[in-house]
């Protein structure tokens, strides 16, 4: 696995990076330093500068769509911070809203948005999706996949067999079953347990609309052969995640032999470092064997 940490900009606070003098700024380095300064008000932590070195897998061309999945207790608005930085750096980007009724729904739900992409698509998840892009990412145009603070899980394993390998992280206690079999988080307990590096009038409207997950047919379901054993993979580590054990997040990773970087961040890393996540989108994206 190579690992790439994220080292803080030495530009001031809220402030995006700018070119040298005489240099020749195009049109998407200017769509990328803008979009990463208006990220920056959302943020109370500098912008990060990453330069991620490309994983040496199998060849495949470069990806200009980029298809974005939700985890559990969250639907596609999750990635609203991220969404319009990937747009200004020239991508189409889409996002999948699964229903978490079941691993196999959620797969058909992203391959039918997979199949609506006009050429090479990199396919990225949260959280759980680890599972789902682990199944939907064998589609052709699919160039590689990307695990954002996630699970990378191999052949017959389910969620609840590769979470056993790990001790059980802080906020676990904070998942409720239902009479129903699906997994809500107390909506008390969601700043603290999901996003606790968030502001918490965002965290709040994250617990308002998050979406329960089948314990049974998400969380009991094992995968077939991965996705990443056939195309390259990156991964985003979660420092102080307390939904994914970040040793789990290290484990599968380096199992995986993704490229990946660490950030200091919740499990909702998308949505409090957007910079790097999309930063580090944009590289996969990017990549050339």
């Amino acid at each position: 696995m190579k690992s790439l940490y994220v080292s803080q900009s030495h530009q001031p606070p809220g402030q995006a990076a700018l070119p040298a003098a005489g240099h020749h700024v195009n049109r998407r380095d200017f769509g990328k330093t803008a979009l990463a300064a208006t990220a920056a008000l959302f943020l109370s932590r500098d912008s990060f500068a990453l330069n991620p070195v490309p994983s040496p897998r199998p060849e495949s061309s470069t990806a200009k769509n980029v298809v974005l999945v939700h985890g559990a207790f969250a639907d596609g608005s999750s990635w609203s911070r991220v969404i319009p930085l990937l747009e200004a750096m020239g991508f189409n980007v889409s996002a999948v809203q699964n229903p978490l009724t079941s691993l196999d729904d959620d797969v058909r739900t992203t391959r039918r948005l997979l199949a609506q992409q006009n050429g090479p698509t990199l396919l990225v998840g949260h959280s759980y999706a680890g599972f789902v892009i682990t199944e939907a990412g064998k589609a052709p145009n699919v160039t590689g996949v990307v695990y954002v603070s996630s699970y990378g899980p191999d052949q017959g394993e389910s969620h609840d067999d590769l979470v056993k390998r790990f001790p059980s992280p802080a906020g676990l206690p904070a998942i409720r079953l239902d009479e129903n079999g699906f997994l809500w988080i107390a909506r008390e307990q969601f700043h603290e347990a999901f996003a606790h590096d968030v502001d918490l009038p965002q965290a709040n409207i994250m617990a308002v609309v998050q979406k329960p997950v089948s314990k049974k047919d998400c969380f009991g379901v094992p995968v077939g052969a991965p996705t990443w054993k056939s195309k390259p993979s990156w991964f985003v580590i979660s420092t102080d995640d307390r939904l994914i054990n970040p040793e789990l997040q290290r484990f599968v990773a380096k199992r995986m032999g993704a490229t990946s970087i660490s950030v200091p961040s919740s499990h909702a890393s998308l949505v409090s470092h957007p910079v790097e996540v999309a930063n580090f989108i944009d590289e996969a994206a990017n990549h050339k064997s």
